[in-house]
Parts: C-alpha cells; sequence; structure tokens
C-alpha cells in the first residue's frame, strides 16, 4: 500500500487525509523533513499559500520538498497547493516561494473573493464516471501551460486542472465534495511511480 502524505502546515488537511484513505492510500500528516523522506507522494491543500509558502520556511520543508518533487516524486496540490506548485504565480506576494513542480503560471484569487465562490460540474480528463462536482473558493486559475503539461479541465476558457508527469493540480477543491475520483487518480499515479522505480 503506498503512504501518501499531506502537508500539515495550513488548510484542508483532514480532509484530504480522509479521501485518501477512502481511495486506498495508507494517508499520514506530514510536518518533518522525516515525515516527508517517508511518504510516495504527497498532497499540497488548499489554504493560505503566502501563510503555507512562509510555513514550508519555518519548519526547513522548502528546500527538501523541491528536492523530492525534481527528483520525482508525486504531488497533488489543490487551490493554494496549486499555486505552491507552480513555476511562477501573478498576484502573489513578493516573497512567496515557488516549488516549481508544474511547468505553469498562474494568478492568484483569479475568480475573484470570497463572496465569488462557486460550484460547478466538470469533466475531468483521465477521471472517468462523468462530471466531477468541483468547488471554487478564491481560486486561481491557469494563465500560461509549458510544453510538458496537460490541460485536463477548463472553466470559461481558463485551466483550471493540469498534469505534468506525476504531479496534479486543482484550481478546486475535491476533498470538500465526498467524491474521492481525484484523489483515486492521484493515488493510481502514486502506485504507477512506485511500480516503476
Amino acid at each position: 500500500m503506498s503512504t501518501i502524505g499531506v502537508l500539515a502546515l495550513q488548510g484542508d488537511v483532514r480532509e484530504h487525509l480522509a479521501a485518501l484513505t477512502a481511495a486506498g492510500a495508507r494517508a499520514v500528516p506530514v510536518r518533518r523533513r522525516s515525515e516527508l523522506d517517508a511518504v510516495d507522494g504527497l498532497v499540497l491543500p488548499g489554504g493560505e499559500s503566502t501563510t503555507m509558502s512562509r510555513l514550508l520556511e519555518t519548519f526547513d520543508l522548502l528546500e527538501p520538498l523541491r528536492a523530492r518533487i525534481a527528483a520525482g516524486m508525486p504531488a497533488y496540490g489543490s487551490c493554494a497547493g496549486l499555486i505552491l506548485l507552480a513555476r511562477e504565480v501573478r498576484d502573489g506576494r513578493p516573497d512567496q516561494h515557488q516549488l516549481g513542480g508544474l511547468d505553469v503560471v498562474v494568478r492568484r484569487n483569479a475568480f475573484g473573493r470570497q463572496v465569488d465562490s462557486f460550484e460547478v460540474e466538470l469533466d475531468v480528463t483521465g477521471v472517468p464516471g462523468g462530471p466531477v462536482r468541483a468547488v471554487f473558493i478564491r481560486a486561481p486559475w491557469v494563465e500560461e501551460v509549458g510544453p510538458g503539461v496537460e490541460v485536463l479541465a477548463s472553466v470559461k476558457g481558463r485551466a483550471v486542472a493540469v498534469r505534468q508527469g506525476a504531479v496534479l493540480g486543482t484550481s478546486f477543491h475535491p476533498e470538500l465534495t465526498g467524491d474521492g475520483r481525484v484523489h483515486g487518480l492521484f493515488v493510481d499515479l502514486v502506485r504507477e511511480r512506485a511500480a516503476a522505480a
């Protein structure tokens, strides 16, 4: 059974742990370097991207996490997690750190403020069984994608789900809907990577 961590510094940690467990993974919170070293893949949850960026530094996880992702560890970021995984962020803070796991440029809070949050049925490439209920809360969108990035879903002409190898990112929060298929896709990516190693 694959062990998948959820970065547990801030954000929707419990919800992601439950969704990963339901998808057949051993799910554990990650707050320390030793815990990061012990996982086969990592989820970066929704929350507040600038706060999470600062906490990665405070907990001495920034460089170890960059190194693990660069070495091929599967990672999945939802909302703020997508922002952290991006190569570049627009409308972020100048001191905000990026992990560079996805060759994309994202715009923070692109769909508007909290009051502009919305839900929509969304077809996501690689997720079988019909549309996914997608919850967008102060969500980013992807403005530019590099040549190795596949767009899995779009809303209003903007990319909101992307994949590059074993790294997955969504602007929305599948952990809030009870639909475990996006987490199932990530668990499958982690298993495939482990089998190929």
